[in-house]
């Protein structure tokens, strides 16, 4: 019970000491239970949804294995159905009330009168459906009428209030099957969550027409009981009617939890990603919580010695320091919890913003959620004082008649040093055995160990080599401001295991982020490269959304003048059977004869020309020499929703090519196999011009395509802006959620400050008193903050930089070549560090510069 008193005695008496790092477990918790009733809301929203819209019994079309249940749009652009006269025969069922058909798809585009794209800007698909009874059990009409007739369209009102759409208003809906002037005449709001997609509704003739080219069928087929039979009863009378094998036949249970299941993969990886970085951010408060439980010992010794003194056994300190950190560890949890529901809330209004509109009615906080923030902020805390605990274990009852602080808080540990020594070799060797493989899954293990490694090496030894940086730092930073700069590095100096602390840190966030600027540079120096290399073209032609590109746009692009040839580029999945008759699925792609023209590819062996002739193709290198493969076998080739045929090798690619690819067949001979209705749509267009015509062809493509907003027409320079573009904005998702980490980081540079001001009082009382002016001091910790930072800063992008690089050689195995160091962002980082270290000492030092001198002098 002492020992408790004493606890929550010195707890509360140092409780303003302590906020920081409060502050750092209340991040790492909030970060990690909002992401946790985040993803169980969104999962118990379309729970909500699927179990709204499902029938006792669905019947969908029979899929192949790996298929997605939301596959509305196959390559061909036309959704695979059930025959119409199926909702007939099963309605004649015994125990089936009503059997009500669906007919939807992705794959067409909605395009308003001012020749704007309506879809989702973020990448979520427009469904084009018939509104039936089935709708509206998600959805009500709030203005105008369901469509009745052809040239009728009703629209969501999301869509409605994105767009400024209202009834009356005229659209088109572009399908492979044609481009449809329609006009809208009601908007119909979602009683449930809005996926995000943009919805629009016809009816059941117009949407056949649309869609099926006015082929009698349905996507879905939903079947209600009469209450006779169960669910698991009427599918298999249903099974029976209609054949068991034929079609997907499920109840609303199999159906719910098969699309969770489906929702689920999605939200588990967003999940698991949050939670990563959760995890960055926890390391890091770790070492924000030992330097203060370090710092507080140390400042604390004479009180501990004199409790040792009175009788306080080791057990007894080292419990009472243990208790305080359970104490601040319980507290910021809690907090952390409230904290990571608002965060939830937010990032629901955030989705918000992006067309899913998520309902705090929905908040699905499940019990384990707080267990799990306060176990793990708690566990976290305790773990991180444990060994300062240890340290104030072992002050002996002499120490009450010191000043001092304890001897081992003012050097680096040999054995330490050694060991962290020994794992940064081991793993930079570990880093620098991934250039040595021949496949890049050979090699990660080797970068994951080496990233391990060479981290916790650093950790180790960073106190160690603080005299031999810092010392290197202060000759170029700090000798120029003179005494005060030469303070500034012995304070730095002073304690080498606390900045090595502080310093590592801020070391692990920057890290990541030079390693992940390096592997994106390189990414993008190689893509440019090979586009340099490779891309004959002129012009590509892509939807902005990188979905297929219906018929119109393609004779669109073939009718524009001053063009040499537009070579369409498709995709088509076939089991390709080796010669020990092992079989493997693979993408195709597929092109007429004129791409060699518009794509130099990488030959090894034989005539590519020829390999897009007639029953030719190509293949790749390394899968021709594992499978013992070379120019002029065949192979038996079975094309998807095809005939089966055997192919000849006529070409060999060198393996390496991310953009380009390896294996290759000429769409004359994907057209042999494949019937005409299931040849799949081209992703890509590339377009040449006649020599010399290249801007007048230029404006006379993009005329040609005006009248389909959702397409874009990029020349070369254009195509390498977009692989930059979007290797950039993947960079930037992965900073900001970095920057959770960085700002526990920063916390930590001002605690540090901030305690050893509290720490020096009476040193800084001493030397305003022999003449250092409050500006001197306040520049004296500024300085300090900097140099520490950089510190960080150096390390980390040491590091990082060996990390991207050893990333970069199993990138080269996948196509990507170039090793790319981003200059640029390393000094921009580094100088930013610079920056961080002076903001986190402006409060520090202005609570120095206001210190009373004579009471200063006289604090014990």
């Amino acid at each position: 019970m002492t020992v408790l008193k004493t606890s929550l005695r010195s707890f509360f008496a140092h409780k303003w000491r302590m906020v920081l790092s409060a502050m750092a477990v209340v991040l790492s918790v909030a970060f990690v239970c909002g992401t946790l009733v985040f993803t169980a809301t969104m999962n118990t929203t379309f729970d909500k949804l699927f179990s709204d819209a499902a029938s006792n019994v669905m019947i969908a079309p029979a899929e192949e294995e790996g298929e997605s249940t939301f596959d509305a749009a196959p390559a061909n652009g036309v959704p695979e159905t059930v025959p119409g006269s199926v909702a007939d025969e099963v309605a004649a069922v015994e125990g089936v009330e009503s059997a009500t058909g669906t007919l939807y798809s992705t794959g067409a585009t909605a395009i308003g009168a001012d020749n704007e794209n309506l879809g989702p800007a973020t990448g979520a698909p427009t469904l084009v459906a018939n509104w039936s009874e089935i709708e509206e059990r998600t959805m009500e009409l709030v203005e105008g009428d369901a469509p009745q007739g052809s040239g009728q369209a009703l629209v969501d009102s999301d869509t409605a209030d994105n767009n400024d759409l209202a009834v009356g208003d005229t659209i088109r809906l572009l399908t492979v099957f044609g481009d449809y002037e329609m006009t809208i005449t009601g908007i119909a709001e979602f009683t449930v969550t809005n996926p995000g997609a943009a919805l629009f509704h016809t009816d059941l003739p117009t949407a056949r027409e649309m869609l099926l080219g006015g082929a009698d069928g349905f996507t879905e087929i939903y079947v209600d009981s009469d209450g006779s039979l169960s669910d698991e009863a009427l599918r298999d009378a249903v099974a029976q009617a209609v054949g068991a094998d034929a079609y997907k036949l499920q109840t609303a249970d199999e159906y719910i939890e098969e699309n969770q299941d489906e929702i689920g993969q999605v939200l588990s990886i967003l999940q698991y990603v949050l939670l990563g970085f959760a995890g960055i951010a926890l390391l890091v408060g770790i070492f924000l919580i030992v330097n203060t439980f370090s710092m507080l010992v140390a400042q604390r010794t004479r009180e501990i010695g004199l409790m040792r003194a009175i009788g306080s056994s080791r057990r007894q300190v080292n419990r009472s320091v243990l208790i305080e950190a359970l104490l601040l560890g319980v507290v910021g949890s809690v907090v952390g919890f409230g904290v990571g529901v608002g965060l939830a809330v937010g990032l629901m209004a955030l989705m918000s913003a992006f067309g899913m509109n998520l309902s705090t009615e929905d908040l699905t906080i499940a019990w384990s959620v707080p267990v799990i923030g306060i176990v793990l902020g708690v566990a976290v805390t305790l773990l991180a004082a444990y060994i300062p605990a240890r340290r104030a274990g072992k002050i002996s009852p002499m120490a009450a008649l010191r000043d001092a602080g304890m001897p081992g808080d003012v050097r680096a540990g040999r054995v330490r040093a050694v060991l962290g020594a020994v794992l940064t070799l081991a793993g930079l060797g570990l880093l620098a055995a991934t250039a040595s493989v021949d496949e890049a899954a050979d090699g990660a293990g080797f970068l994951a160990l080496g990233v391990l490694f060479s981290l916790l090496g650093l950790i180790l030894v960073g106190p160690a080599l603080v005299g031999l940086v810092v010392r290197g730092l202060s000759a170029v930073l700090l000798r120029g401001f003179g005494p005060v700069g030469r303070l500034a590095e012995r304070n730095a100096l002073r304690n080498p295991r606390r900045t090595g602390a502080t310093a590592s840190a801020l070391m692990i966030g920057l890290a990541l982020v030079a390693g992940l600027s390096v592997v994106g540079s390189s990414m993008v120096a190689s893509a440019t490269d090979e586009i340099d290399e490779s891309l004959g073209s002129d012009y590509i032609i892509q939807t902005s959304n990188f979905t297929q590109l219906p018929p119109q746009i393609v004779e669109a692009a073939e009718g524009v003048d001053g063009l040499a040839s537009v070579t369409p580029a498709l995709s088509v999945m076939a089991d390709v059977t080796a010669p020990d008759g092992t079989t493997e699925e693979r993408n195709l792609a597929a092109s007429p004869a004129s791409f060699v023209n518009e794509m130099a590819l990488d030959v090894a062996e034989g005539d590519v020309a020829a390999a897009f002739e007639q029953g030719g193709m190509t293949i790749a290198s390394d899968w021709a020499e594992e499978n013992g493969v070379g120019v002029g076998d065949r192979l038996t080739v079975a094309f998807e929703d095809g005939e089966s045929g055997e192919l000849e090798v006529r070409a060999i690619i060198n393996t390496g090519s991310a953009i380009a690819g390896t294996w290759f067949v000429g769409t004359d001979t994907v057209e042999t196999y494949l019937p005409a209705e299931a040849m799949p749509l081209p992703w890509t267009l590339f377009a040449s011009a006649e020599e010399g015509t290249e801007e007048e062809t230029r404006a006379a493509l993009e005329a040609a395509m005006e009248p389909y907003p959702q397409v874009d027409v990029r020349d070369q320079a254009e195509f390498k802006e977009l692989v930059q573009s979007q290797v950039g904005q993947l960079l930037n998702m992965v900073y900001g959620l970095l920057a959770l980490a960085i700002i526990v980081a920063i916390l930590g540079v001002v605690n540090t400050l901030a305690l050893a001001v509290v720490e020096r009082t009476r040193e800084i009382g001493l030397m305003r008193a022999i003449g250092l002016s409050r500006r001197q001091l306040r520049r004296m910790i500024r300085l300090e903050s900097v140099v520490i930072a950089l510190f960080g800063a150096l390390l980390g992008l040491g590091i990082g930089m060996a990390w991207g690089a050893a990333g970069q050689q199993l990138l080269a195995l996948e196509g990507m070549p170039v090793l790319e160091i981003p200059w640029g962002t390393i000094i921009g980082v580094f100088i930013g560090s610079a920056v961080v270290g002076l903001l986190a000492a402006l409060v520090p030092a202005f609570r120095a510069g206001r210190m009373n001198i004579l009471n200063a002098i006289a604090t014990d």
